[in-house]
């Protein structure tokens, strides 16, 4: 007799034992390739290594080139007039540090580079609102900063010296320029980016334009913000080591220039050093801040 089969025999059938040959095998397991669990993307990433970081684990790759330089400047390998091996470095950084010297210039050159960031973040979230929320704004800011993206910092630097001289204002200037451009690209990139499934869901709830821009435009920009402010922060202490070899009187830059002429490489070394740390910890902490921004992201996708 046909028709449907009961719970009661149905689940007997499934808990049969499996009779012996390749298809009566096949069928028996095949639930239970069914009922196996899936492994999600991120499980897949961390089985092959490419899972969260341990703290401090992005210092493996500087240490490593620390340990090389100086095992090459302990073997005899390395001129020290040309240069030095980190333990020399490490000794007159200290000498300055006990001097004052090198507090002087950090503290002149950190002054500049968070003053310039700033102005340079500002202008660089205005323009790129205006421009990407407006189309007069699109098409009178969009193509004015194109132009200004291709033409080098440097090259303003005979203007800027003619318009503002050479003191603070022109130093401050050349290092918000330099933040600038980064930050517009970016953020009118996202801004401009938005998935139109977003728009629509927004015209469905009868959302305002001003609704719109707080609710839903601005946090889908945040991502390309952080992404141009991370390129601002390093770009700061870029432009800011050009700005401080021009007549300039403190600062990082100055003390190195200032060594070039007595040939003290360890003094230069010990710049480059205090550059390299400045921008490795204020990218750390501009990811920090990211990662609490953003972190309704990774609970989106959990």
């Amino acid at each position: 007799m046909t028709g449907t089969l009961s719970p009661a025999l149905t689940r007997g059938r499934a808990a049969a034992p499996a009779v012996a040959g390749p298809d009566r095998a096949t069928e028996a397991s095949a639930p239970a390739a069914l009922e196996a669990p899936r492994i999600s993307p991120q499980s897949r990433w961390r089985r092959l290594g490419r899972g969260r970081l341990f703290p401090g684990a992005r210092l493996a790759g500087p240490l490593l080139v620390l340990l090389v330089w100086q095992v090459a400047a302990s073997a005899g390998l390395l001129d020290p007039r040309l240069l030095t091996g980190p333990d020399v470095v490490a000794v007159t950084g200290w000498g300055l540090l006990q001097d004052g010297t090198l507090a002087t210039h950090v503290g002149a050159s950190l002054g500049r580079a968070v003053l310039g960031l700033a102005l340079g973040t500002v202008a660089g979230v205005v323009l790129a609102v205006v421009a990407g929320l407006t189309r007069v704004g699109e098409s009178l800011v969009d193509g004015t900063l194109q132009v200004k993206r291709a033409i080098p910092n440097l090259a303003l630097i005979p203007l800027l010296i003619l318009w503002l001289g050479i003191g603070e204002e022109f130093k401050v200037t050349i290092v918000a320029l330099g933040v600038l451009i980064p930050i517009y690209i970016n953020t009118y990139s996202a801004l401009t980016g938005i998935d139109t499934k977003h728009i629509e869901l927004a015209e469905s709830l009868g959302l305002t334009r001003w609704q719109y821009v707080r609710s839903v435009l601005l946090p889908g920009a945040l991502p390309g913000f952080f992404v141009g402010f991370r390129l601002a922060v390093v770009g700061s202490w870029l432009a800011l080591i050009v700005v401080e070899t021009i007549n300039a009187t403190s600062g990082i830059g100055y003390m190195m220039s200032q060594a070039q002429l007595y040939a003290q490489s360890d003094i230069i070394l010990v710049g480059l050093v205090v550059y390299g740390i400045f921008g490795f910890t204020s990218d750390a902490l501009v990811r920090l801040l990211e990662r609490r921004v953003l972190s309704w992201r990774r609970t989106l996708a959990s």
